[in-house]
This record gives structure tokens, sequence and C-alpha cells, in this order.
């Protein structure tokens, strides 16, 4: 089992159980575009810190992995693993009233809108809230400036973890992914193997494949092909990269250059992050 040594600080804030201030006191310059009353629901995210566990924040490119070190950081730390991207594909699958417009944004690589993800991400830790859960680790949230001000606005963030990875690595990497239609696991069948040249160093990641029952059942994700994921990659690059200056100007970012797959990178991520963990080899290669 797994022997934690958090050493991480959290930042001292008073309590508040609700919102300061609505979604539209906070977007009413000139300069953008007001919300719509469809996101002027209330966060109820800010705590006093001996009162919840971490409240950190995931970033990095589309298919970098952030849902990988997220999932296993938060089995880990005891805390939930709140991903924007599922609860845009949960939205998807119940045929709700966002069905449609959401279909045709995420099958152009296209960025879903700061009042539908505020909306979706409202709804989930209201529910979170309700079963008690304390902290969270937040992944493809905030991927704008005027999300994170939002955040920053209903909630204290103790940590961003920046994932970075080589563009050529990265473009394979989201190529390859695969879903098991039945059980809704995550594999990779790429095998990257980059020689290092230049004096940049090589990288190999060995595919991530399913177990023989889910063999059969891979699909693919509608919105990964090439077209799409250099898209979603360029719009990243447009409108994210201002998110790590923002939280790099408040010293809560930690950059964190993927050297290779689980195997290579875990360990890594764990130093890089001041934790201490003990686990079989055979989950540490999972």
């Amino acid at each position: 089992m797994a022997v934690v040594n958090r050493l991480l600080r959290s930042t001292a804030t008073p309590s508040s159980s609700i919102l300061s201030k609505t979604f539209s006191s906070i977007t009413s310059n000139t300069d953008r575009r007001p919300l719509s009353p469809l996101s002027h629901s209330s966060l109820h995210l800010r705590r006093d810190p001996k009162d919840r566990n971490v409240q950190w924040v995931f970033l990095g490119c589309p298919g970098v992995g952030k849902g990988t070190y997220a999932s296993r950081l938060t089995a880990l730390l005891g805390v939930p693993h709140i991903a924007t991207g599922d609860l845009v594909r949960e939205e998807l699958a119940s045929s709700g009233p966002l069905a449609s417009q959401l279909s045709e944004i995420v099958n152009q690589g296209k960025l879903v809108s700061d009042e539908i993800i505020i909306n979706l991400l409202s709804k989930r830790l209201e529910a979170g809230e309700s079963k008690g859960e304390r902290g969270f680790i937040l992944d493809g949230f905030p991927r704008t400036i005027r999300q994170a001000e939002i955040l920053e606005d209903v909630t204290d963030i103790d940590l961003v973890v920046n994932l970075k990875l080589n563009e050529e690595a990265l473009l394979a990497k989201c190529l390859g992914r695969r879903i098991c239609s039945e059980c809704g696991g995550n594999y990779n069948v790429a095998c990257i193997d980059i020689k290092g040249e230049n004096g940049s160093p090589g990288m190999y990641m060995a595919p991530l494949l399913p177990p023989p029952h889910c063999a059969s059942k891979l699909i693919t994700r509608s919105d990964d092909t090439e077209a799409v994921v250099k898209e979603r990659l360029r719009i990243y690059n447009e409108m994210s990269l201002p998110v790590e200056d923002f939280y790099r100007s408040r010293g809560k970012l930690l950059e964190f250059d993927l050297p290779g797959g689980i195997p290579e990178s875990w360990p890594k991520l764990l130093q890089a992050l001041n934790l201490d963990y003990h686990e079989d080899k055979q989950s540490a290669a999972a």
C-alpha cells in the first residue's frame, strides 16, 4: 500500500462556502464577452486548508497524459480526479440539451466555450460536495486566462503541474489512443522510439496494450485524427500557454518534462512533487 509523505505547503486563506463574485462581474471588462446566464451559478470551492485535502491543477497539451498521472495521484492522495474532458463526453453520451452543440465543437477539435465548461464543472463540484469530497485534482481546466481568473476568484489552488512532451511523441501518442468499448479502459497501441540528436535526448515509450478480454473491443475516439490533433495543439498553444505564465507569475507552476512512458516518468514525477510512494513492480509498470 502507498506510503505518502506530503511536504507541499497549502496556502492559508479565509474560508468561504460560496462564490464571492458573480461570473458577470469577473468578465465585465470591455474586451471580453459577458457570460451567458447559464454560467452564473456558484462554484462552492473555497475551504479552509485544514478542512480539505490538496487542490491541484494539471496543465499540458491534449494527449500529454494529464488524465493518466492525475488519476494515479488522486488514488494516492485520496481526492477526486475531475477531468473536464470526461464531463464533456458524459454530456455527449447523455443526449442532453448540449449534446449536439458539443458534438460539433469536439469533432472540429475546437475548445468548448467557458460557459459550457463552467456549467458542467459547477454541477460536478456540487455533486462532489454533497458526497463529502474534500480537495481535487483538476484536469483540463483552466485552459484560458479567463477560466484561470474565475477559478482563482473562488478557490485556492495549491499547485499547478505542467506536463510537457516532445511534439513528435505527442502526436504519435494521440493517434495511438484506444478505448475499450465495454469497460472504458484507456490504452495506447503506439510504440514510440525517438532517437536523440543535436544534444536532445532520445525517448522510448512502450505501447500500453489492453488485456486479452479487451483487445477485440478497442475503439478510436472520433476526434483522434491527425488533422484534429494538430488543430487541438494549435489552439492549445494559442490560448492555453498564457495560462502557464499566469500561474508561473504566482509561483505555483511546476514544469515537468516527461522522460518517457509511465515506468520512467511516474517515479520522477513523485520525486518532483516531494511524494514518497512504495508499490510493487507490477503496478508501477501498469
